[in-house]
């Protein structure tokens, strides 16, 4: 009877060791002087320097990249999802005045090229870097069976921190605020499934550079806006778009009217909506449409605003203004 090992069942125990061990030297570049201990123990160890924070709360998110690793595999190119990994975290709780502190990253697959792994993790450490937020661990899981060859998964996590009586929600949103709305870089990480749907396999074979350009990271730019308190809510557009996003944060007496004509849509979204035949609901639904993330300020605020973020190399726009409603979105 023959011997059966972990091996031959599909998973190399010692290779596994040996890419672990070559991602020590990759991940360090992101720490910062807060990590106490290299990865690979069986915990991440991250200090809080309570004397620069007199109430800190702790901001916490979880995400993935989607579909648009189909585009990647397509291309095969993958030295930029791990980006969009940290991108849609740090992001997400930047929405709430936080800074990342650190990050952790999942990745699955069966059976991958070691290369192209190192590829995804020196991604998601180049978008720590980018955001100041220290990659501190994670997890490569081998699992045949789970995936087709060459197929792989990725998705993060991600701590920050706020304090208290500087958290962003929402609720000092009022009637004639300003929405300032700041470019993306592209398609960003969501929608993909409809873009698959609406291009054949050639032509996102054929476009695939521009559909992998990575997700734009915003936390140096609106960080340093926050110290001024000019804002009073963040949305990271991203699944549900405009119409989701946005009214998420919005308080119950209160709607926001977007002006769709108040920027240059970039034409890779109108490729996508003719070739597709999709209404203007569906799409502004769906993608950003050019706009990665929104601010709600203070009208008095927003040309300061777009300067200041103009000096960052950042294109923004006052794309519509607060009416007292309930919550909803219009998109005009």
């Amino acid at each position: 009877m023959k011997k059966i090992t972990y091996k031959k069942s599909g998973v190399d125990i010692k290779a596994a060791s040996a890419f672990k061990g070559k991602l020590k030297a990759i991940v360090r570049k992101s720490f910062r002087p807060e990590v106490l201990k290299d990865i690979g123990g069986f915990g991440s160890f991250f200090r809080l320097d309570k004397d620069k924070f007199k109430d800190p709360i702790m901001v916490s998110s979880s995400d993935g990249v989607g579909t648009k690793l189909k585009i990647a595999l397509l291309a095969n190119k993958h030295d930029t999802v791990g980006i969009d990994a940290v991108a849609m975290n740090v992001n997400d709780i930047l929405c709430t005045g936080a800074q990342p502190l650190f990050f952790l990253d999942y990745i699955a697959y069966s059976k991958v090229k070691e290369n192209v792994l190192v590829g995804i993790v020196k991604g998601i450490n180049d978008g720590c870097i980018e955001s100041n937020c220290s990659l501190i661990g994670g997890e490569t899981a081998q699992m045949p069976g789970m995936y087709k060859e060459g197929e792989y998964d990725i998705a993060g996590f991600c701590v920050g921190v706020v304090e208290r009586n500087e958290i962003i929600d929402g609720s000092a949103v009022e009637c004639g605020n300003l929405v300032i709305g700041l470019e993306s870089s592209g398609i960003h990480s969501n929608g993909y499934s409809l873009v698959r749907k609406v291009f054949s396999e050639n032509e996102l074979k054929r476009m695939s550079k521009e559909l992998l350009t990575p997700t734009r990271i915003y936390v140096k730019q609106v960080l340093s806006l926050l110290p001024d308190k000019d804002i009073k809510g963040i949305a990271h557009i991203t699944g549900g778009a405009f119409y989701d996003k946005i009214s998420r944060i919005l308080p119950a007496n209160i709607d926001v009217m977007i002006d769709k004509n108040s920027w240059v849509i970039p034409k890779m979204f109108r490729l996508i909506q003719n070739k597709g035949n999709i209404d203007d609901h569906e799409i502004f639904h769906t993608l950003n449409m050019g706009i990665g993330m929104v601010l709600i300020v203070e009208a008095s605020s927003a040309v300061k605003l777009i300067s200041r973020l103009a000096a960052f190399k950042l294109k923004s726009w006052v794309i519509g203004k607060t009416i007292k409603g309930n919550k909803q979105v219009h998109i005009v």
